[in-house]
């Protein structure tokens, strides 16, 4: 599995890894011959599980239990990736929480959490992915943004700015890097497919296309964004999402 493929020789982290969308990436990475690791605040029973079935396949991965939010954390997970695998050429900033209530309702506490694990986690762990990426001779990272940066969602006010945020970190860094052949892109999904605690209602005729995303479609930009074809490609958001959210 480790042997041949897209990104064979490759090493990648993903925040956020445990379920839905970095779960499949780290699947569709490993068997595409990267090796992996996957990060998340909680879920270990779920990373373990993760990382043993990328195993069995005869892949490589490890798992990093972690707060983006801390970066002693961030760095023991780097440290830990570079231990293990000598280098580090793809970062996805995957890690993301959800507050959904009315503005006045919202505490400090709430605002201040969304904000510190979408946008400062993806300052932290960019930061110190970078220094590796630049030693490999290059590298991509990708922030996963979503439609909520980008228009009004009902009462999500918290993820709106976060995630608009992450648009503008995204062209910042890739004006900086572009150079040292470092390409850095938001991928915006909207709604997709994915498994839920709580069910989503949502009025299709919103979305052109009639449907929601399958998980595969988001990760199939993230592999295009990062692999040999999407290098010319730096400090785009691109959206994934059947025209809910259309560019100018």
């Amino acid at each position: 599995m480790s042997g041949s493929g897209e990104f064979a020789g490759k090493v990648v982290v993903i925040t956020g890894g445990a379920r839905n969308i970095g779960r499949a990436l780290a699947l569709e990475m490993a068997a595409a011959g990267a090796a992996v690791c996957v990060n998340s605040r909680g879920s270990q029973a779920e990373l373990a599980s993760l990382v043993a079935e990328i195993k069995t396949a005869g892949g490589r991965a490890i798992s990093h239990v972690g707060d983006v939010t801390d970066p002693a954390a961030v760095k023991q997970m780097v440290q830990s990736t570079l231990e293990a695998f000598g280098r580090i050429d793809i970062l996805v900033n995957g890690a993301v929480v959800h507050v959904v209530k009315p503005f006045l309702e919202i505490t400090p506490e709430e605002w201040r959490k969304t904000i510190a694990v979408v946008l400062d986690g993806a300052f932290h762990c960019t930061q110190a992915c970078l220094p590796a990426m630049l030693k490999a001779g290059g590298g991509s990272v990708i922030n996963m943004g979503g439609a909520a940066g980008h228009l009004p969602l009902w009462q999500r006010a918290p993820t709106s700015a976060a995630k608009a945020g992450l648009a503008g970190l995204t062209r910042a860094l890739a004006q900086e890097f572009a150079g040292q052949n470092i390409n850095v892109n938001c991928v915006a999904p909207g709604p997709v497919n994915t498994a839920r605690s709580t069910p989503l209602t949502f009025d299709m005729k919103q979305i052109p296309s009639g449907r929601f995303a399958e998980i595969s479609e988001v990760t199939a930009m993230i592999k295009l964004l990062c692999g040999a074809q999407g290098r010319y490609i730096t400090g785009q958001t691109i959206h994934v999402n059947g025209g809910f959210y259309m560019n100018n």
